[in-house]
């Protein structure tokens, strides 16, 4: 299913990539080791397996907590962590295998998932909304940047915190998926906009990342038959990322 969102020779060039021993770099911020294709594809495989739960009734939600994260993974180019992009694949993989018809891909990661936006960018059968701190790695996340009318960004100033994040998602994100009215929603869930985190400069704390999820689950609720995927993105302050994770699972769990 890697094929869903990548080409052939550049799933070919990733696994010619992978070491037999040691480490080998991808760029310059992205390495792999001897494991690294196993983890990869066990990450998809979880998504996918995660789209057959909530399509099949055996959960309402599933959250994947697996790595490494996706979302930085163009169609043609590994970068950023990243060697696939887990999100798009899954939401493809719910297109061809459950015929869904609207997938959104709700990204809250403090970086922006250029690698969702390009594989989705000329495709209005999928809605990608992203909030991320600008500017930033990689670049990309501008208010202009709309693709074919379904690419929502969000970007939010350094040094900022709740109450913009909240409004971002009050006043783009959630009108969007209103509008929208996906079958399958899932969420690029990087917990690296906590305020411990190392690698950027937004102020979250675990009860925006709980606040967030309740927003979800009620589209969810209420235009998807509660259908919602949620997948591991960044996050690189281990106790900032633990607390984070359990309010957003807590959260998925009183669903």
């Amino acid at each position: 299913t890697i094929l869903y969102a990548h080409p052939a020779d550049f799933v070919a060039r990733v696994r010619a990539a992978i070491p037999d021993e040691g480490i080998a770099r991808i760029d310059a911020d992205t390495t792999a080791s001897p494991k690294s294709w196993q983890a990869a594809i066990t990450a998809i495989g979880a998504a996918n397996a995660a789209v057959d739960d909530v399509f099949s009734g055996r959960a309402d939600n599933v959250f994947v907590a697996a790595r490494p994260p996706g979302h930085h993974a163009e169609k043609t180019t590994a970068m950023g962590f990243c060697l696939f992009n887990t999100a798009a694949i899954a939401a493809r993989y719910a297109q061809k295998k459950h015929g869904v018809e609207r997938v959104a891909i709700v990204d809250w990661d403090v970086h922006h998932g250029n690698g969702t936006q390009d594989i989705f960018w000329d495709d209005p059968s999928v809605l990608y909304c992203s909030t991320h701190q600008m500017p930033l790695y990689p670049g990309t996340g501008a208010k202009n940047e709309t693709g074919a009318g379904n690419i929502v960004n969000a970007p939010l100033a350094p040094q900022t915190g709740s109450e913009v994040f909240r409004d971002a998602f009050l006043s783009r994100v959630l009108p969007a998926l209103d509008n929208f009215a996906p079958d399958l929603i899932i969420i690029s869930a990087g917990f690296d906009a906590h305020h411990r985190d190392p690698l950027a400069e937004i102020n979250l704390t675990e009860d925006d990342f709980d606040w967030a999820t309740g927003q979800l689950m009620q589209r969810a609720a209420r235009h998807s038959g509660n259908r919602l995927v949620s997948l591991l993105e960044g996050g690189y302050d281990l106790q900032g990322l633990a607390f984070s994770v359990a309010a957003h699972v807590g959260r998925l769990m009183k669903g």
